[in-house]
């Protein structure tokens, strides 16, 4: 028998009218009282899984300097797009940008729709943004962020063990003084990148030095203008950079050549993603390949389980593969 208002009503010692507005996700309804009746409502099998005809993919921004003007997430689309359409079901896109002023009626429309599973794009969702994924009843699954709590599904990169394979090449090549091109937007992805220097140089009995960690912008043209800022310093280069990601490689890349500085032969550097631009810069770039699009068909595919019932949370890595090209020199 269908779960009706007056039976969640009983249950969390709550009104019919605050159930009804926890509900529909109308304002004036106390946070907590919200949660504990939608928690309710999702236990008793108020929404029924079987209208979902639909999974929406959700691009979560609160700056937009990571997800914006990069190729990376359109090749991840892709594999969502065809795993959909190989499951009779229908893909659509959505945006939450935290900097809009209507931000709160964009998520109470986002989780209001019960006819869609949700696909979130968290690869800008900081610490004090994680709420949000708790208010979600839907069938969801998260990519790209993960915090230790361990209530959601997350798919994303295995970020800390590639870059120590990073840092592991550059030792058989003969560096010891390495260095870290670190994107200031502190993402989950680059922070778990950065923890991979670190233990990849401990690994590697190599001292840390504070000086050869550099921060650059997270965009292709801040990571230029900031680079070539740290180079009018007269800052001290390493032999070798491992960046956060290939836009940050790329950019930084530019403004050292045109400081005179030459890739590989004065400075090796080692991206991130594999984007398809990093095959054809001037000095192709070594960097670690993420399968992009089959990244996004292994989320498409975690999510229908979710939507069949499997009630397994799980944290799912995707690893790398490394990618050899021109900007490294062996000093062997």
């Amino acid at each position: 028998m269908k779960v009706n208002m007056k039976q969640i009503s009983e249950i969390t010692g709550v009104s019919t009218a605050t159930v009804s507005n926890a509900l529909n996700y109308k304002k004036g309804v106390n946070a907590d009282t919200a949660a504990r009746v939608l928690k309710a409502a999702q236990e008793l099998g108020y929404f029924d899984e079987n209208r979902i005809t639909k999974m929406k993919f959700v691009t979560f921004k609160r700056s937009g300097s990571i997800v914006e003007d990069t190729p990376f997430f359109p090749l991840m689309l892709a594999g969502i797009e065809k795993e959909c359409r190989e499951n009779g079901m229908d893909m659509v896109m959505r945006g939450l940008d935290i900097r809009a002023s209507d931000y709160e009626e964009q998520v109470r429309d986002l989780l209001s729709d019960k006819s869609s599973a949700i696909i979130m794009l968290g690869t800008e969702i900081l610490a004090e943004d994680a709420g949000l994924l708790g208010r979600i009843t839907n069938p969801f699954v998260v990519i790209d962020y993960w915090n230790g709590e361990m209530s959601f599904n997350s798919i994303q990169i295995n970020n800390e063990d590639s870059v120590k394979c990073a840092i592991r090449y550059l030792v058989r090549k003969g560096h010891t003084q390495i260095g870290y091109l670190r994107g200031d937007f502190r993402i989950t992805p680059f922070k778990t990148r950065g923890a991979g220097y670190r233990s990849g140089m401990r690994e590697a009995n190599l001292p840390i030095r504070k000086e050869y960690t550099l921060t650059v912008g997270s965009r292709m043209d801040s990571a230029y203008s900031e680079m070539k800022m740290h180079l009018e310093r007269g800052v001290k280069l390493p032999t070798a950079f491992v960046a956060d990601n290939d836009m940050i490689a790329l950019g930084a890349m530019k403004a050292m050549t045109e400081s005179g500085i030459r890739i590989p032969e004065d400075v090796s550097i080692i991206g991130f993603d594999d984007l398809p631009f990093a095959a054809v810069a001037s000095t192709p770039l070594t960097t670690l390949y993420v399968p992009k699009e089959e990244m996004g068909r292994i989320v498409a595919r975690r999510l229908i389980e979710v939507i069949k019932g499997d009630t397994v949370t799980t944290k799912i890595y995707v690893s790398t593969t490394f990618v050899e090209r021109d900007s490294v020199k062996s000093l062997i």
